[in-house]
């Protein structure tokens, strides 16, 4: 079967309708990937960090470091685009390539899972790896999916993989808190996992961005200076992130160590930090995703960020397991419906051959909002508390909102 290579973007190549059932390939493959994805995102919810304070007792430094790992991986994904785009192989290798680095770096931690350096290499690695081919998914959704129904195909995807995370996270916590399971073999699972997540990306109808005639890394960064809606709306969600990555970040380690007064076990910490959310992703990621495909943006922005902004203060002032649960759970919505909007806002807002440009710039500032969360949060958790830092968060969240409000108000008004 030969596959079509015309670019994205090329004017006698209309986007995919609907009535042709076309995108089912994709949704098929998409679907089946969501298993794993779901089982790899414990990794950075929950058990990257747990493994390395319960079993490995790493330092601060070390927690900065896993938490970082990811953010390493989006800050440089902009290199990712610009190389594709260069050397012509399709979205979909390229993708692929990214897990199966990922699956190397799980079986360095699992072979070495002893020694703190080849832990801390291997987890750090593979969070690096996965996280390098983010902008390259949306340009996938952008060719494949239909515009009406983008927001509600991809919100399926992530129920899916919302649901597969909260199964694998409750299982492994109770498993691993009652000794029926080491941690050495969770690596390999995630390790495996990776692997089927870059089959099931080849298996994809491939997608090829327009070849460029050199390597530029920083061509894509052009946008930011002739594009005003884009440049504002980075950001603002730079604000968001910093105020809601710092609190992420924070989330094992503030039930985790007993510090804090909580020092939950195993099983109680993937509950709140994974299967609570994920569950609270399940059941409302469709209706943000049909949300999406209806309501005006920037409205729909602030009505996410409310979500995070009350689940962190939830969280943080938290009295009780119960109360931690309820925090987690309006997290778990915004999450839901930031998930969305993050992964599909590109499709909406660049010309259809530069979405993964646009889309590598957002990954690539997430990344330094990422870093910057990484090595602040856990030295300040210790010395201002973790009352402090859900004000911040929410305070970061809320000046984000404030800087859209223009922006609401006058799109309210055309529409009226």
């Amino acid at each position: 079967m030969q596959h079509d290579k015309t670019a994205i973007g090329d004017k006698f190549q209309p986007d995919v309708d609907l009535e042709t059932g076309a995108w089912r390939r994709t949704f098929f493959w998409d679907l089946l990937r969501a298993m794993p994805m779901g089982v790899t995102e414990t990794v950075g919810t929950t058990f990257g960090l747990l493994i390395a304070i319960r079993y490995l007792d790493v330092s601060t430094l070390s927690k900065s470091y896993f938490m970082a790992g990811s953010a390493f991986g989006m800050l440089l994904s902009v290199f990712s685009v610009a190389a594709v785009r260069r050397f012509g192989v399709s979205v979909n290798i390229s993708a692929a390539l990214a897990w199966f680095m990922a699956a190397i770096g799980f079986c360095v931690a699992a072979v070495g899972h002893t020694s703190v350096v080849c832990y801390t290499i291997g987890v750090v690695l593979a969070l690096f790896a996965h996280s390098i081919s983010s902008p390259l998914l949306p340009q996938i959704y952008r060719k494949h999916y239909p515009g009406e129904v983008r927001g509600k195909l991809f919100s399926f995807v992530g129920m899916v993989k919302a649901l597969s995370a909260a199964s694998f996270a409750y299982v492994a916590g109770v498993m691993l808190s009652e000794g029926k399971m080491s941690y050495d073999v969770l690596l390999w699972v995630f390790s495996g996992c990776s692997v089927l997540k870059g089959v099931c990306t080849l298996m994809m109808n491939p997608v090829y961005l327009r070849k460029s005639s050199k390597l530029n890394f920083l061509e894509a960064f052009g946008h930011l200076k002739t594009d005003k809606v884009f440049r504002k709306l980075i950001a603002t969600w730079m604000l968001l992130g910093l105020g809601n990555l710092i609190c992420m970040a924070l989330f094992v380690e503030y039930i985790t160590n007993d510090h804090f007064g909580f020092g939950f076990n195993e099983a109680k910490i993937s509950m709140v930090t994974t299967t609570v959310p994920m569950l609270a992703f399940i059941i409302s990621v469709v209706m943000w995703g049909m949300i999406y495909d209806k309501m005006e943006f920037y409205r729909l922005r602030l009505l996410v960020n409310m979500f995070f902004f009350v689940g962190i203060l939830v969280f943080f002032f938290a009295p009780s397991y119960l109360w931690l649960c309820v925090g987690m759970a309006l997290h778990g919505m915004g999450k839901a419906g930031g998930t969305v909007l993050w992964s599909l806002w590109t499709t909406k807002f660049a010309p259809a051959d530069k979405v993964g440009e646009y889309m590598s710039i957002h990954t690539s500032f997430t990344g330094v909002r990422g870093i910057i969360s990484a090595f602040v949060a856990f030295p300040l958790i210790l010395v201002a508390g973790p009352n402090v830092i859900g004000i911040i968060g929410a305070s970061l969240i809320l000046i984000s909102s404030l800087c859209l409000l223009p922006e609401v108000k006058q799109n309210w008004g055309e529409r009226g």
